[in-house]
């Protein structure tokens, strides 16, 4: 690239970046994902290094945020505020390590060991700068940075970063936030906090107060925010400090900015504070919330497996983290790195994959569930996002695609939902084909042809109606088959698939009548597989009525439900007889849950299947659990795996026992069985000191209740 291209690129990027800035900071509306604004800022950064002289005093790659809203009162901040350079691989981590031994090696003098200092495969040994460097790892809170201000232990002024320099002051609402002290403590007599104290935070949301404050603003035809940063800017921006109040804002210290005072040893600047982890410290005594999941890391090495493990733990965190910041410990080593216009050395901010992405919508199509609901699917121009790529994505019903407005060929923003479920967020960028070709909902069903409709009119699902809709047929046997359903082994998707394209089975109940013959005309199968998956399903009728309910597939009974009508009425038989407002006033169940049994028993097409379920001896009948106990109503979660039997029959057991399986470990939960391999459930429960119980434990307290 020649110098006049070059010039023409960094104008592209510098517009660009400034125009996302603006819409970052200012609207709180962004269109692209952090990871690509910050891939052109590294494009304009490269090219600026290549063409020094190219690079402007003004230019993007130099400023923190962005300007102040025109007639917005400001603060002065008394130390600027930085932003942190951001790697998103172990190896750009390692490379900011080398860098800060390299430093450390310059200002000591030790010239003729910065080279080797640089050696990457030294990187780890922090002798090589004459000096021991100690890090902190912090989560890092995708939230919104916030300066906070006490005179005489009493907060003065809270400010948002703003280009760093001079931030926005927001003091009336940062008042209303509970977790921010409006005056500090002391932890005894001798424990004095300075005259005057600055420090850094970051004010964020968390994920179920968002969502809760979204579905309020969607009922209301009001625009929802794209993530829980947005509506923390958002909120924090309000004129109206009572509905501030009412956002659930929350707020983390992690960094110190400015101390002076007699009180605090006479010093203009800070106290005698040696590491960061003292500060923080300090912090916890003085009444201000710092992030209780920050560790010590004695080397490099230990800050690597904390992003390992944090970026493994990342979804059970009730609040968004986007990555880890790497602090040096050393208050002192910190002083001697400095900092560049932009970034402090000293510190580095550890990236994982990004929750958000934006692409385009390829297509719409029309996916018929298990149960005959007609979901809408975005199929996307194929994306990487939180590690995974991404092709598509669900639009949960045909009122959504209306609210947000989406067609085919529009720009999206797609994020991971729990880092597990594509979920379009908004769009972007509409489509160049215009509003012309609207998405109409389809007049009958996709797979079948047969008529769809509403149960009822203020529902948002379409169902076809058709039982024996051969999707609704494909979805039902695999649901059926599953571990906690029927639990039949080896009758996954690829053998369902075939036995429909043979015409072998035409409803669920045709899966007691196949022979080993039928199984061997499949793929893959000789004698030995097929007589284990006819065992597998002669062993499943024994099943108990509430997996037998649950493996049928009844729209909105879920295994608990499924648990209470059997244990209520014992038998399939005295269930049907059950009439909807009879099940209706059982707790558990209400309105929808009857309306869907009754609704589902009464069709003919049901009825006929579930003769032949009689006649082929599948189980229908409950064991009653006992009334009392030990563990009756404790609540159970398994990790792992166990070894003399599987999680499901391990569940069994905890049910007949009258006690309850959740699928996520929660303060509510009584105990954790833990096998071999432990999920991050296991971690979990140790945070939250809940009761963790070996196999054996567990088999014995199964034999001793």
């Amino acid at each position: 690239m020649d110098k006049a291209k070059a010039q023409e690129e960094i104008k592209r990027l510098s517009q660009a970046i400034e125009e996302h800035n603006y819409r970052y900071y200012i609207l709180d509306d962004p269109v692209v994902s952090d990871k690509e604004y910050d891939d052109l800022l590294r494009q304009l950064i490269k090219l600026e290094e290549r063409f020094p002289a190219l690079k402007d005093l003004h230019s993007p790659s130099q400023r923190v945020g962005t300007k102040i809203p025109s007639g917005a009162k400001t603060v002065t901040h008394r130390v600027k505020m930085y932003s942190l350079d951001n790697t998103y691989t172990i190896d750009e981590l390692r490379d900011w390590h080398s860098r800060v031994l390299r430093g450390l090696a310059a200002q000591e003098g030790l010239a003729g060991q910065k080279e080797l200092a640089g050696q990457k495969e030294l990187a780890g040994q922090e002798e090589l700068a004459g000096q021991e460097v100690e890090y902190l790892a912090e989560l890092k809170i995708d939230g919104v940075s916030i300066a906070l201000t006490y005179e005489h232990g009493e907060l003065s002024w809270g400010a948002t970063r703003g280009d760093g320099t001079m931030g926005e002051d927001v003091t009336h609402n940062i008042k209303t936030i509970r977790s921010i002290p409006l005056k500090l403590r002391h932890a005894d007599v001798r424990d004095f906090h300075p005259d005057t104290l600055e420090v850094r935070g970051e004010v964020y949301m968390n994920l179920e107060d968002f969502e809760s404050l979204n579905r309020s603003r969607k009922r209301a035809g009001e625009s929802i925010f794209a993530n829980p940063r947005n509506a923390a800017s958002g909120s924090l921006k309000l004129l109206d400090s009572r509905i501030t109040a009412q956002r659930s804002l929350h707020c983390f210290i992690h960094s110190f900015g400015h101390a002076e005072g007699p009180a605090f040893g006479g010093q203009k600047r800070g106290r005698s504070f040696e590491t960061h982890e003292e500060f923080l410290g300090a912090m916890k005594r003085w009444g201000l919330r710092v992030n209780p999941y920050s560790r010590f890391c004695r080397s490099l090495n230990e800050v690597i497996a904390y992003c390992r493990e944090y970026q493994e733990k990342r979804s059970t965190i009730p609040y968004e983290v986007d990555g880890v910041v790497i602090k040096v410990n050393s208050l002192r080593q910190q002083e001697a790195l400095g900092a560049t216009l932009k970034s402090p050395r000293w510190a580095v901010a550890y990236k994982f994959p990004a929750h958000q992405v934006t692409t385009r919508i390829k297509d719409i199509v029309v996916q018929v569930g298990r149960t005959g609901v007609l979901t809408p699917v975005a199929e996307l121009e194929p994306v990487h996002c939180g590690g995974v790529v991404i092709s598509r994505s669900t639009l949960h019903n045909f009122d959504e695609i209306k609210r947000l407005g989406i067609q085919r060929g529009d720009r999206v923003l797609v994020e991971r939902a729990g880092d597990v479920i594509p979920k379009v967020v908004k769009v972007v960028e509409a489509s160049s084909l215009g509003r012309q070709r609207f998405f109409v909902v389809p007049k009958k069903c996709p797979a079948c042809g047969g008529a769809i409709r509403k149960e009822k009119a203020k529902d948002v699902a379409y169902r076809c109606v058709n039982p024996l809709c051969p999707q609704q047929l494909k979805r039902s046997l695999i649901h059926f088959a599953s571990r906690g359903a029927m639990d039949i082994e080896g009758l996954g998707e690829a053998v369902v698939k075939q036995l429909l394209e043979q015409k072998l089975v035409k409803d669920i109940a045709d899966i007691y009548s196949l022979s080993k013959e039928d199984f061997l005309r499949l793929e893959l199968f000789a004698e030995k597989r097929a007589q284990n998956l006819l065992d597998a399903i002669a062993k499943s009728k024994q099943q108990p009525l509430s997996r037998f309910l649950f493996a049928l597939g009844v729209a909105n009974v879920g295994k608990k439900a499924a648990y209470v009508l059997a244990q209520r009425y014992g038998t399939l038989d005295q269930l049907l007889h059950a009439s909807t407002d009879e099940l209706d006033e059982i707790p558990e169940i209400g309105t929808i849950i009857a309306a869907s049994i009754t609704g589902f028993f009464c069709q003919p097409a049901t009825q006929r299947i579930i003769d032949k379920f009689k006649k082929v001896g599948v189980n229908m009948t409950e064991p009653k659990v006992a009334s009392q106990g030990q563990l009756q109503h404790k609540k159970f979660v398994f990790t792992g795996e166990l070894e003399s039997m599987s999680r499901t029959q391990a569940g069994a057991y905890v049910q007949q026992k009258g006690a309850t399986v959740m699928a996520m470990v929660s303060p509510k939960t009584n105990f954790v069985v833990v096998g071999s391999n432990p999920g991050s459930k296991y971690q979990k429960a140790l945070d939250l000191g809940i009761k963790i119980l070996s196999e054996q434990q567990f088999k014995e307290m199964m034999d001793g209740s």
